[in-house]
């Protein structure tokens, strides 16, 4: 009896019971938890015995992601490590990595202005003051819903555009064209809040001492434009005084602007300096805008030929006398020196120098024949076609396409350009003129001197099968 029992206790002890998994417990997952990035930055700083070697910290910390839950932490270790730091290239490293970390994606940077507004004033490098501005710029940016921080953001660039670097003007004019507007259907949050005329104060910054400061400020107002702010017609006088700027960025920049205040008020009525009279808005700014095609820049150059094709609200007989090629000097015709040269050779009138002002020109005015428009568009594309640059040629040839689709007079006058750029010693300007003769074929009928040329090009065995295809076309 007792064996029996003994063996019946065993086999009780001997059973194996498999219970079958629950949904909860196969539901739940192994999660791997990864070291945070804040604690290895404060770690790799706490080693650093020099500035050197929390620069190199910082240079290879920047190399690695971070992820959006660590940014905070992040920033916090910088910002404590920045007030403690006296070498200037240490703090500009932190200040660009706190714009940098600032537009990670999925965080908010709402936490860090008050600390980088805090440390903005009271920093004395300004190469150190225009990063933490262009870090502000990325918050902004960011924030631009958040009304309070952007106008606060604003105020503190209002402070600091008297600053006297140019890097640091630079930066605050740059924040104030991308944030310096209020939207209209916030206007009633912020009625005790007094606004600022922008375009007022970063016109005052046209005639800054430094070319920097003045392009900047020229594509801060470009910048309000983009944005929707309609800009003022009393810029375009400020915007005609720098196409004349020494400096090639200042030039190009006004050239835009010009072109800007064109489209929006095309039809003003401008005064001349030179006379009494007026003229639209439109066709002085067209005059202006031909007469960089002359300038000294080739950059230059080219932006003023892009623009020409988008001025399609120019009247016929300005445009027209684009494509004139005598030779002009205060809007009368110019002789050649062969031309007066030859004249005092048949009526034997050379000067002897003994009476002054004897070789004086004798021509008159007449004020019947002076035309109203800037001298510089007398023969504006024909510059433009002959230009040393082929970028300048393209960009001419391009703009003469935009105008001839939109005037079939133009159209017909422009032809013998066209058809003479087939001859052009760079493929791209003469496969660009073909491009051009086919999409303003409507409005064009060749004569037969002009087809001898095309066929001509199809002869010659150094242009390119792409060429000859398309001129085939």
């Amino acid at each position: 009896m007792a064996a029996h029992l003994k063996k019946r206790v065993y086999e009780e002890f001997t059973k194996v019971v498999q219970q079958q998994p629950s949904e909860e417990l196969s539901a739940k997952k192994l999660r791997l938890t990864k070291p945070s990035k804040s604690a290895a930055l404060h770690i790799d700083l706490c080693k650093a015995t020099s500035p050197a070697d929390a620069l190199q910290f910082l240079l290879q910390f920047a190399r690695k992601p971070v992820e959006a839950d660590s940014v905070e932490g992040v920033l916090r270790i910088l910002l404590e490590y920045y007030y403690k730091e006296n070498d200037t290239s240490v703090r500009l490293k932190i200040a660009s990595l706190l714009g940098l970390l600032s537009k990670t994606a999925g965080f908010c940077p709402d936490c860090i202005v008050d600390d980088v507004i805090n440390i903005l004033q009271n920093e004395k490098s300004h190469q150190v003051l225009a990063q933490l501005f262009d870090t502000l710029l990325h918050i902004g940016i960011k924030l631009q819903d958040n009304i309070p921080i952007r106008l606060r953001l604003l105020d503190v660039a209002y402070k600091h555009l008297a600053d006297t670097s140019h890097g640091v003007r630079n930066k605050c004019l740059r924040l104030i064209g991308c944030l310096g507007t209020i939207d209209k259907g916030t206007a009633k949050e912020m009625e005790n809040v007094a606004t600022k005329d922008v375009q007022k104060i970063i016109g005052d910054y046209f005639s800054d001492q430094d070319p920097r400061v003045r392009t900047a400020a020229i594509k801060a107002m470009l910048q309000l434009h983009e944005r929707g702010l309609k800009l003022q017609q009393a810029m375009y006088s400020q915007a005609c005084k720098l196409l004349s700027d020494d400096y090639e960025q200042v030039r190009s920049a006004a050239v835009e602007l010009t072109w800007v205040l064109s489209q929006i008020y095309p039809e003003s009525i401008v005064p001349i300096p030179s006379s009494n009279e007026e003229i639209r808005l439109v066709d002085d700014a067209f005059g202006k805008v031909c007469h960089m095609v002359s300038d000294g820049s080739w950059v230059v150059r080219v932006q003023a030929c892009k623009l020409l094709g988008s001025m399609q609200q120019v009247s016929p007989h300005f445009l027209e006398q684009t494509l004139d090629k005598k030779l002009m000097s205060d809007l009368r015709r110019k002789r050649t020196a062969h031309e007066r040269a030859k004249e005092l050779y048949s009526s034997g009138e050379f000067s002897s120098g003994r009476k002054w002002g004897d070789d004086a020109p004798k021509e008159e005015l007449d004020t019947e024949a002076v035309n109203l428009i800037e001298s510089g568009a007398c023969g504006a594309f024909v510059h433009g076609l002959e230009d040393e640059m082929y970028e300048v040629r393209i960009a001419a040839v391009e703009s003469l396409c935009l105008l001839a689709r939109s005037s079939r007079p133009f159209a017909e006058k422009c032809l013998d350009f066209l058809v003479d750029m087939f001859n052009d010693e760079i493929e791209e300007v003469r496969l660009q003129s073909i491009h051009t003769m086919r999409k303003i074929s409507d409005n064009i009928t060749l004569r037969e001197d002009q087809l001898d040329t095309v066929l001509a090009v199809l002869e010659v065995s150094l242009f390119s099968d792409d060429l000859k295809e398309n001129l085939r076309k």
